[in-house]
């Protein structure tokens, strides 16, 4: 069976077309925005060739597919054509607040994931090469390859923008738009002078001497971006909806941006920007309280957040942290998970003595120590309980031992085994031991809790 086929039997064991009310993806997982979720067919769908897996979690069904899921995407709104456009209104039984978080939160990262990860990993790189002084941190080199690996992260609004526009169903442009008002440099400017303290800095401008512009740096800013793009759709609608149709063509994005850029300015960026630093706060007051206890804690609910698809939400307070702190703590954490993950999968490996099955988890395992670690979760340790709970022991206990140590990253990183020259500097031993404890004690616990269950 080949993968259009296999798309093909996909659509029609999610219910058809008319069943599906969007559709997107992350890293490695289709997920289905479906009008009713009866009508699918999960055990039909796990047999297919290509699928590593199926859930239905928070009000979506996803499907797992591994590193190809880009590939399968596009070949699926080939198929689709309009078909989620048009199913959209009917929409089904209104979901939770939890669930529609972790629809928009999925939905706007997983496609520029590939972006911030390639940047990152550049990123990540440089600081190794300067750390270990193969380049000179003064260097027209190193210059060049830092806007390479800049860019995408102070122009994030741009990203988030147009992505966020796809997943709220509203113009793309528009959307870019209101996030060039945001990084227009007169804001931008003035919002460096304000924090330099510069003279004559101001805190706002002000509109026709009423409406107060707050003065911030939105530039790498996450959540801002985010809820002006929610407000833009509304407003997008609501003014198409009262514009006679003569006019609709030249007012409609005439006043939809004005409305929308001015919401963002006056109200929606501002309680962004400080929703944010209190997310930061948060995670600031969690490792106030015991470094230690916060890598415990985070370590032990990474591997089941990658289970049921939640592990997105951390993204934005990764980023925020990079935007506000100018170093985050999580990510390390992130990192350990995936290499707990890899450990037990490698355990399994080699417990295994099906050759079929011996194939199958070592391209899973290596896939997890390369930092995709869906095909590891969902094609072995969810068929292995004990290697699952000793992944999330190792996960915690070296998430601790790295966040006791300050271990730390100043720049988003996909979490690979190729992300350690990122930490090259004075935490670096410890992120080696880090990753030598997540991968040997979620190996050998894996071991020990298996044993012979894995010897079919």
């Amino acid at each position: 069976m080949g993968t259009q086929e296999a798309i093909g039997n996909i659509i029609r064991l999610v219910g058809g077309r008319d069943n599906i009310n969007n559709v997107w993806h992350c890293m490695t997982r289709l997920r289905f925005d479906l009008i009713d979720d009866d009508k699918v067919d999960q055990n039909e769908i796990k047999k297919l060739p290509g699928v590593l897996g199926a859930q239905l979690q928070s009000d979506q069904f996803q499907i797992v597919i591994g590193p190809k899921v880009n590939s399968w995407y596009e070949q699926l709104l080939a198929m689709l054509g309009n078909a989620p456009e048009q199913a959209a209104g009917q929409g089904k039984a209104r979901k939770s607040l939890v669930s529609m978080f972790m629809d928009t939160v999925s939905g706007v990262f997983g496609p520029i994931v590939p972006a911030i990860a390639g940047a990152g990993m550049i990123k990540g790189l440089l600081a190794g090469l300067i750390a270990l002084k193969m380049v000179s941190a003064k260097s027209d080199t190193v210059m060049v390859i830092d806007l390479i690996a800049s860019g995408v992260f102070y122009f994030l609004p741009f990203f988030l923008a147009v992505s966020a526009a796809k997943i709220f169903k509203t113009n793309e442009y528009l959307a870019a738009a209101v996030a060039a008002c945001l990084m227009y440099p007169s804001l931008i400017e003035a919002a460096k002078a304000l924090a330099a303290h510069q003279d004559g800095a101001v805190s706002a401008f002000w509109l026709l001497n009423a409406l107060p512009v707050s003065v911030f740096n939105y530039s790498a800013s996450v959540i801002p971006v985010i809820f002006s793009i929610l407000a833009l759709s509304y407003i997008h609608r609501w003014v198409d909806s009262i514009m006679p149709d003569v006019l609709k063509t030249v007012f409609t994005p005439t006043l939809t941006l004005f409305l929308g850029a001015l919401a963002a300015l006056v109200v929606i960026g501002p309680i962004g920007i400080y929703l944010g630093k209190a997310l930061a706060w948060f995670i600031e007051g969690l490792f106030g309280v015991s470094a230690s206890f916060a890598g415990l804690i985070v370590g032990a609910i990474r591997p089941v957040a990658i289970l049921t698809g939640m592990h997105h939400a951390m993204t934005p307070i990764a980023l925020q942290n990079f935007s506000e702190r100018g170093y985050d703590m999580l990510m390390p954490m992130m990192f350990m998970a995936n290499m707990a993950i890899a450990g037990a999968t490698f355990a399994i490996w080699r417990l295994s003595k099906n050759r079929q099955d011996k194939t199958v988890t070592l391209s899973a395992a290596i896939s997890a120590l390369l930092g995709i670690t869906e095909p590891a979760l969902f094609g072995v340790l969810t068929r292995y309980k004990k290697a699952f709970i000793a992944a999330t022991v190792a996960s915690s206990l070296a998430s601790a031992f790295i966040a006791f140590f300050g271990v730390r990253l100043y720049g988003y990183i996909l979490s690979s085994i190729f992300s350690l020259p990122a930490y090259i500097g004075p935490y670096f031993i410890f992120a080696v031991s880090g990753v030598v404890i997540a991968l040997v004690l979620s190996f050998v616990l894996t071991t020990l809790l298996v044993g012979r269950e894995a010897q079919e």
